[in-house]
């Protein structure tokens, strides 16, 4: 045995005592472990990150305690609040003004001042308003300041609002008091109501016209995956007025048939005017809607795990993986977002966050025809679902928790509301075989950073990810899954969708989502450049009697709003790039390329009275000039009045020029969704998945990726079998253990708030 082999083996022996001592620090899973110790500059970084970070409970506290005693009214739990109290309906972190923090970030400025955004709802004053506080500093807040004017040019409506869970609550006891015993015969004998087998799901928006609140309630047996058991019965409530003995009953829709109110209902049946189709009680556990798996466990599914710990630290609000660095966050109301996003030290992206998700139903039921779900008002962060280890991320990945405000006086937390891990995706980024000439092999696994939340709004389930890949590209994707919603089977039911069961009617519906990418490529100024292809007729240099179509290269700096706005279903540039005045060293602008990936179905016409609330889904693609007053594409308080949208994305796009200018790609993308047989019980994630790509183009002078550690490569003349030129021939000695895993555990039906 020579001294080099003696060498080898010491090394593996070592690597493999390394991979031991991280196999047992991973059963604590803390962040970080089995990394090596942050550097200075990481620690800075670490700082500078917090700047971003959602707030704490302890701020959330200090937050409530200094409205509680500086706004001179009674502030009611707004778990228990009336309509007519004051409350505070959400408290979130307000971002600092991006001037300031790039001042602080990049030119040793002054920190930002911390502050929180408070959201109130007042219902005790003379005229009741949604108002919205800024509140600083934290985290001993000394003043308060009204920013609804300045953001929405008016005060909000009150009956703009989102609905608490209280106002839920207020309406379930109202249709056990007053609606359903107005009906008895026939909420015995067809509904064979017993007080707790019926469950109602909200609609939206609330009504036809601006001031309304008025809700389509549609019933459903109230068994496991409910969504699949509607009973036929739906009821209007008018619920505008702040005094709760004033509710009422507008219409009431029964198998096809509209009813003045649940009186008339029961008067016509009574006299035999009423088509009854009986729906058979389903069993507890749902029957054909459960979850529950029908065969028995067999062997365990394969597992993800590092053989050496986690290769990504988590600091605080910080990720870093490889060249990547990133601070993350959680929106209550519209859920993951992440800021300063570097590779390789440089900035890239200065803000990546969803904005939006938006369903546009249809049915030949009432609820079901009226339905435009903006998810946004009900609250994505909100919503956040609790992460089942093993299935809703790799069982080994850090698990994070939240904590928020909403709709109460204390703050929550949320357990394992993301998660974080990378990913061998199972294919090559980048690979080549040659057997030509020279004989080799080089090749890299794609491994990528994910960050990872899911939220379940009402009946669906989204699973947001951001992706970091090695090569610099990003990738923002959504994957639906959940139930799918139902309406009851009759009539021409099957013009709006697939019959999916005896009395269930899967209904047609569209799915777009929406983002802001606050691209910073290079520097904060950029331009929009479109490249494409175009074939052109030429005569063959050698033979002038020969003719060739050959492809060239079109170029177009798109210098105007307008000109970037592009139109659903119209067609877009396939090279479309973010680029800065920087060129590398091929002489090309450094830039970075958008890549939508998206099969959406039709927006909703812009005739209609709420297109504007919704003006964002007219674009798959609108890159506008960045103005601090326009920091989102839309407004929680669309939703409840769309007919007078608080923010309109169309009047962002005024034609301004978007040369060399500080720019935002705002980004739709979406899919059309006809229910079907195999949508029961679930919807699948596959094929249901869409979103975009941030891709290097030009921006290095080759393929970062190259200069990962991850890459193999060997020739004819090594001996590949030698662990020194392929390392995955050692695999079998340097990750020969498995993982010593950390419990199952699961806080996720703690806290639970209802829809």
């Amino acid at each position: 045995m020579n001294m080099k082999t003696v060498l080898v083996l010491l090394l593996l022996a070592l690597a493999t005592i390394f991979a031991l001592v991280c196999v047992l620090l991973t059963r604590a899973r803390a962040p970080g472990a089995c990394q090596q110790q942050p550097s200075a500059q990481e620690e800075a970084d670490d700082g500078h990150s917090r700047v971003f970070a959602d707030l704490t409970p302890e701020e959330l506290a200090q937050v409530v305690q200094y409205l509680r005693g500086s706004l001179g009214v009674p502030l009611a739990d707004a778990a228990r609040a009336k309509p007519s109290d004051n409350c505070i309906a959400s408290v979130d972190v307000q971002l600092p003004a991006k001037a300031e923090v790039l001042r602080f970030l990049d030119a040793g400025g002054a920190r930002p001042p911390r502050e929180a955004l408070a959201v109130l709802y007042f219902g005790a004053q003379a005229e009741p308003n949604v108002t919205e506080y800024v509140v600083g500093p934290l985290p001993a807040p000394t003043y308060h300041r009204d920013v609804t004017v300045q953001k929405y040019g008016g005060k909000v409506p009150y009956h703009r609002r989102p609905a608490l869970p209280a106002e839920y609550k207020q309406i379930a006891d109202f249709f056990r008091g007053r609606v359903f015993p107005s009906a008895p015969s026939f909420m015995d004998q067809v509904m064979e109501y017993d007080g707790a087998n019926l469950a109602a799901v909200t609609t939206a928006p609330r009504g036809s016209r601006s001031g309304d609140r008025l809700t389509w309630f549609v019933m459903f047996q109230n068994v496991s995956g409910f969504f699949l058991h509607p009973v036929g019965l739906e009821v209007l409530v008018d619920h505008s007025s702040l005094d709760l003995t004033q509710w009422a009953v507008r219409r009431v829709f029964y198998n096809g048939q509209y009813y003045r109110d649940m009186s008339e209902l029961e008067r016509t049946y009574v006299q035999g005017g009423v088509h009854v189709e009986k729906v058979r009680r389903a069993p507890r556990d749902g029957d054909f809607s459960s979850m529950r798996p029908r065969v028995p466990v067999a062997a365990t599914f394969p597992l993800q795990y590092e053989p050496q710990g986690p290769r990504y630290s988590i600091r605080s609000n910080l990720v870093i993986f490889q060249a990547w660095s990133f601070a993350f966050g959680m929106s209550v109301m519209t859920g993951m977002r992440l800021f300063d996003i570097r590779y390789n030290g440089e900035r890239v992206v200065y803000e990546m966050s969803v904005q939006e998700a938006l369903s546009v139903y249809g049915s030949n039921c009432p609820g079901g025809m009226s339905t435009r779900y903006m998810d946004g008002s009900f609250g994505i962060g909100r919503y956040a679902s609790p992460l089942v280890r093993g299935v809703d991320c790799p069982y080994t990945a850090t698990y994070v928790d939240t904590h928020t405000l909403h709709e109460g006086l204390s703050s929550s937390r949320r357990t394992a509301a993301l998660c974080i891990f990378e990913q061998n995706l199972g294919s090559p980024l980048r690979r080549h075989y040659s057997n030509l000439q020279s004989l080799y092999y080089g090749g890299m696994v794609n491994s990528a950073l994910v960050l990872r939340s899911i939220t379940t709004v009402g009946n669906y389930d989204y699973v947001w990810d951001f992706i970091f890949y090695q090569n610099g590209a990003i990738e923002g994707k959504v994957q639906a899954t959940g139930y799918t919603s139902s309406s009851f089977f009759h009539g021409n039911g099957l013009q709006y969708g697939n019959r999916v069961w005896e009395h269930t009617l899967g209904t047609i519906h569209t799915h777009f989502v929406n983002y802001k990418v606050d691209l910073d490529v290079g520097e904060v100024k950029n331009s929009l450049v479109a490249h494409d292809m175009a074939f052109e007729m030429v005569q063959a240099p050698w033979d002038p009697e020969q003719q060739i179509e050959r492809p060239r290269l079109t170029e177009k700096v798109l210098d105007m709003e307008d000109q970037a706005a592009f139109r659903l279903h119209s067609t877009m540039p396939r090279y479309l790039y973010f680029a800065t005045n920087q060129k590398n060293k091929w002489g090309h602008q450094r830039g970075y390329r958008i890549q939508i990936i998206s099969f959406a179905g039709d927006h909703v016409p812009e005739a209609s009275s709420m297109e504007r609330a919704i003006s964002w889904a007219r674009y798959k693609l609108a890159v506008t000039r960045r103005k601090e007053e326009e920091p989102t594409s839309t407004s929680v308080y669309n939703q409840n009045d769309p007919w007078t949208p608080t923010v309109t994305f169309a009047d962002f796009i005024n034609n301004e020029t978007i040369t060399n200018e500080d720019l935002v790609a705002w980004i739709t993308a979406g899919f059309l969704h006809i229910p079907h047989s195999e949508d029961i019980p679930n919807t699948l994630t596959v094929g249901n998945s869409v979103g975009f790509l941030l891709r290097p183009y030009n921006y290095y002078n080759l393929d970062p990726s190259i200069y990962s550690p991850d890459g193999v490569f060997f020739t004819s003349e090594q001996n590949f079998m030698a662990c020194e030129v392929n390392p995955i021939t050692c695999l079998s000695q340097t990750a020969s253990c498995l993982p010593s895993l950390p419990p199952f555990t699961y806080d996720g039906f703690q806290n639970i708030s209802r829809l």
